[in-house]
C-alpha cells in the first residue's frame, strides 16, 4: 500500500480517543479485522468503547482481558472484541475456535494480535496507539483493498468535520 494507506494524528485525551473510535466506526463494514497495537494503558479499550458508541451500542464496554472475548450483536453487524494479551501460545486462538467469529456480517477488533502470530488472518486495518506525554499518538495503516476503502472513507469524514 502508498502512502494513502496511512492516516495519523494525536489524541488530546479520553474524550479524542472515544471520538477516533466513533469517525472509525462510521466507516466500518462488515467482514473488517482491525488489529489494535499498543502498550499497556494506550487506549485500545478506550478506543473501543469509542467505535462501539458510534454504532449504537448502548450498554458498558467491558475490556475482553479475562474472557478473550466480548461479542455484541447490533443491527448493522456483529462486532466481536478479542483480548489475547493472555495467550501463552498462539495456537490457542485454534483452541478457543475464535476462527468461527469472522464472517462478513461481523467486524473483529483485536488487541495484542501479536500473541497469535502466524494464526491470524491478515488484518484490514492496524490501528497503533502510543503515548505521548498525557494524550496519545495515533497511526491508522490499511493492509488491504477492504481497509484501504475504509480508510479513504475515514480520511475523507476527517476532511469535511
Amino acid at each position: 500500500m502508498d502512502d494513502t494507506s496511512v492516516a495519523s494524528g494525536h489524541l488530546a485525551d479520553e474524550a479524542a480517543t472515544l471520538q477516533l473510535g466513533s469517525r472509525i466506526a462510521s466507516v466500518l463494514r462488515g467482514g473488517v479485522q482491525l488489529q489494535l497495537h499498543g502498550d499497556l494503558g494506550a487506549g485500545k479499550t478506550t478506543f473501543t468503547r469509542g467505535l462501539l458508541q458510534g454504532l449504537g451500542h448502548q450498554g458498558r464496554v467491558k475490556s475482553p482481558t479475562y474472557t478473550l472475548v466480548e461479542s455484541y450483536p447490533l443491527p448493522i453487524f456483529s462486532v466481536h472484541h478479542f483480548d489475547l494479551y493472555r495467550f501463552n501460545d498462539p495456537e490457542e486462538w485454534y483452541d478457543a475456535g475464535f476462527a468461527d467469529y469472522f464472517a462478513d456480517d461481523t467486524v473483529c477488533i483485536i488487541e495484542w494480535p501479536n500473541k497469535a502470530a502466524g494464526v491470524l488472518p491478515a488484518p484490514d486495518l492496524v490501528l497503533e496507539l502510543d503515548v505521548a506525554g498525557d494524550g496519545r499518538n495515533y497511526r491508522l495503516h490499511a493492509h488491504s483493498e477492504t481497509g484501504q476503502a475504509c480508510l479513504n472513507r475515514f480520511m475523507t469524514h476527517c476532511a469535511a468535520s
